[in-house]
Formats: C-alpha cells, structure tokens, sequence
C-alpha cells in the first residue's frame, strides 16, 4: 500500500477493443489529472456531439448486474468499470481522466492485465498534495439471503477476503485471501478473467448481456469443463477473479480503504451496497492523511490527524 502523496499518470496511455456485453468498439484514452481530482470518466461519442463527466464513485452507481455501471443509462454511462479501476486502485494510481467514446470499458482478455501494462509503460508521477485514505472505524455488513458483504476495521492496509460457492464442482467452494498492494494485485489478481456458463449465453443474449463475449475474453464453461483450449491460469482462478471485481468496485468508495473486506458469495451488487451502508453511517469511517511512509506489505499503518468526515451519503 503506498502512502503519503497523491499520484497520476506521467503521460497519456491508449486502449483499443470492444465491450464484453455491449460488443461496441471502443477507444479509451488515460489522460494524467490534477490532484483531488480522483478517477473521473469523460464520456464522448455521445448523440449531438454530446460530452459527459462522470465521477467514478459509489453514488454514481446506476446498475450491477453483471458488471457495474457509472452514470445515467438513459443519457450517458460507462459500463464494466470493475477491472480499469481495479488496476488503478492496485497501483495506487490517485487521479485520471478517462477518455471513452463508446458506452462500456473494453473487456480486453476478460482481466486487468492490458490495463495494469498500459499504467506501467507511461509510469505513475508523485504528486505534492496528500492522500486521503479512508479508515474504517465499525463493522459494516449486508446480507442478501446466505450472501453477505461486510466492512471491518484494521490497522494494516487493505485486506480482502472474498468466498464463493458455486454448485459446478468444476469451481465448488472457493476463498482469496489478499492483503492488496500492487506487486501482489499483478502477481495474484491482474490475470484472473472473467467467466460464465454456456448454458445462460442464450438468456443472456436476450437480455442485450454478452454480445461481445468469447473464449479470448471469458472463461466459458459447459457444466464441468473447461472450454477454452488453453484451460485456466490458476485452480481457483474464479475465485481469483471475484476479488478482482471486488478491487475495482471498492475504488468506487473514492478513497484508498484501510479496513477488511469480507463477502461470501457477493459480486457487484453487493460490493456496492456496502460502500452504501458504510457512508449511510457517519460513525462508521473517518478520511485521515498518513504521517508515515511504510512502504512494506504488511507494515503496520500510524494514523495522523482525521481530515473530515464525508457528507455523502
């Protein structure tokens, strides 16, 4: 977990591809922003020569089913931000401006890993203002049948803990445990892709949901195999991939976290309600600056003075 000062990209990076659900070309564009500008999405392409912003934070949230999506789908929205602000949130990158012309992140390989590579060639730049993190100060927790999500408090960084039970055997009942900093989010998490059942392809169709979904982006499954020639990057990459979604969703909180999260059997929805519960509550968190720079994993956190609580919410 980096501390101390904010960051932002050291020059502009592009990305070319299509939409895992939306099957729409899109180019993107990673622009450096000024500090306390956070990670913000400029949507162009719009009818009208039309442009929005849209801040990428938790109360923007218009829709979670199967991806999670920023902003007003009747006028303009950018969906499938989970694995672009994972990587950012993973390396520690504090403010960008995302330049998109199409209506959805491009799915790439169904992972982070194009978008953590393309942070790494242009580099992350220091910057003078502080960072703010987001410290959890009470249990946070919501429940939707046996799934349940929950923020905890902790001293030492960002912990995610994240299980999942699916009834295929091929995955069954699976748990990450990560205590995120970027080395180990490119080790552990960056590859994981997402993946889906063929049996759901035709429902799914329906529903105007992956259309642009293939075996280059997406771990497909038939019942108990595996359909991708190349098989899977890890046993337990499903789970792997889980968390990764979780990365991204967090970021929507605006802040870096210093807390745990746990969920079981969450995903999107959840992942969001949470940051709902937790800013519904102003007990439950405080934004702090940091007065040491402990750059090893695990290094306990020293808390300075609080900033301010959020009036969102």
């Amino acid at each position: 977990m980096k501390l101390g000062k904010q960051t932002t990209l050291r020059s502009r990076a592009v990305l070319k591809g299509a939409g895992v659900h939306s099957n729409a070309p899109v180019r993107l564009v990673l622009h450096p922003a000024e500090a306390n500008n956070g990670v913000t999405f400029l949507r162009t392409g719009l009818s009208g020569g039309r442009e929005r912003i849209i801040e990428a934070v938790w109360s923007n949230v218009s829709m979670t089913e199967l991806c999670t999506v920023i902003g007003d789908p009747a006028d303009a929205s950018v969906s499938t931000v989970e694995h672009l602000l994972a990587a950012f949130s993973a390396l520690g990158v504090d403010n960008v401006m995302v330049e998109i012309d199409g209506p959805e992140v491009p799915i790439m390989d169904g992972s982070s890993a194009d978008f953590v590579a393309a942070i790494r060639r242009v580099g992350i730049e220091e910057m003078s203002a502080p960072r703010r993190y987001l410290k959890i100060l009470k249990t946070v927790r919501v429940d939707q049948g046996r799934a349940f999500s929950e923020l905890r408090p902790s001293e030492k960084g960002f912990r995610l803990e994240v299980e999942i039970d699916f009834a295929a055997g091929l995955i069954g009942r699976q748990k990450k445990t990560v205590d995120l900093d970027g080395r180990i989010f490119e080790r552990d998490l960056a590859r994981a892709r997402t993946f889906g059942f063929l049996r759901d392809v035709e429902r799914l169709w329906k529903a105007g949901f992956a259309l642009g979904a293939s075996l280059d982006n997406t771990v497909a499954l038939d019942d108990e195999r595996v359909l991708n020639p190349e098989g899977l990057r890890w046993p337990d990459e499903f789970v792997r991939h889980k968390t990764l979604d979780a990365v991204g969703d967090l970021a929507l909180a605006g802040s870096p976290i210093i807390g745990t999260y746990r969920s079981f059997c969450g995903g999107h929805k959840m992942n969001v309600a949470v940051l709902a519960a937790l800013f519904a509550d102003k007990t439950a968190y405080e934004f702090i600056e940091l007065s040491t720079r402990r750059e090893a994993a695990g290094a306990e956190l020293r808390v300075a003075q609080p900033v301010y609580a959020s009036s969102r919410g």
